[in-house]
């Protein structure tokens, strides 16, 4: 380690913008709506996770209409050239543009397509259709709520106007509208013959586009399994 004043440091200092959020000192509500801004960053991380570990193509083409959808608000933004309000009270954001809201725009993009998988995607499979509806409902609300919080935490803490949150919340909404039938109508045909490539196979990635309710599936797969290797373990034990 350096000594004591024989430092050497660089002229400024920068903070990681992607998680950098500001909040008026002493404001719970605040704190807590800076920490739901960072619902983005969760979300991501939630979708690199289910990669790593699922390996499953729908759950990739997902996250790359999600990239998309943030390029597509990077260009309008570099487009319309709208400033952020009250002329820019935080110094750390990735950029000076506010139009549109890129978290909006996101959690929006995010929260539709997830609705439109949970009720044209994923279809009933075994008799609890109460149960089934009513957790689509509760998690449907739960996805909606969270992007009106975030959309509503990016007024509130002055990064956004009520103008660019919502026309982030209309592009992120159309973009996922868009994505969700290019997914099905484009890509879903195509899933078959990806998964069947030899670097598919190496990697382990699969297609589930055909399982109507892949958690459902994989429940039933693997208590059939773990059932059956149980018989086996008791027999040879006998």
């Amino acid at each position: 380690m350096a000594a004591d004043g024989q430092c050497s440091l660089p002229a400024s200092w920068l903070p990681v913008t992607l998680t950098h959020v500001e909040y008026p000192a002493g404001d719970l509500f605040g704190h807590i709506l800076a920490y739901l801004s960072l619902s983005p960053i969760f979300v991501i991380v939630g979708f690199l996770t289910l990669i790593i570990f699922k390996r499953e193509l729908h759950t990739i083409s997902f996250l790359g209409g999600l990239g998309l959808n943030e390029g597509v608000n990077w260009l309008i933004k570099h487009v319309i050239q709208e400033p952020r309000p009250c002329g820019g009270p935080h110094t750390a954001v990735g950029t000076k543009y506010g139009m549109p809201s890129s978290h909006s725009q996101f959690m929006w993009f995010f929260s539709v397509y997830s609705f439109l998988f949970l009720y044209l995607r994923m279809h009933q499979t075994n008799n609890a259709r109460f149960l089934d509806l009513l957790w689509r409902h509760l998690l449907s609300l739960g996805l909606l709520t969270a992007a009106f919080l975030v959309s509503y935490s990016r007024v509130y803490l002055l990064y956004h106007t009520w103008s660019q949150v919502l026309y982030g919340g209309i592009a992120g909404s159309l973009m996922a509208i868009a994505w969700f039938i290019f997914t099905q109508e484009v890509l879903t045909p195509l899933f078959p013959r990806i998964a069947a490539w030899p670097i598919s196979e190496f990697l382990l990635i699969r297609d589930t586009s055909l399982i109507p309710n892949v958690l459902w599936f994989e429940y039933t797969v693997t208590r059939a399994e773990a059932r059956n290797r149980q018989r086996k373990l008791g027999t040879k034990l006998q």
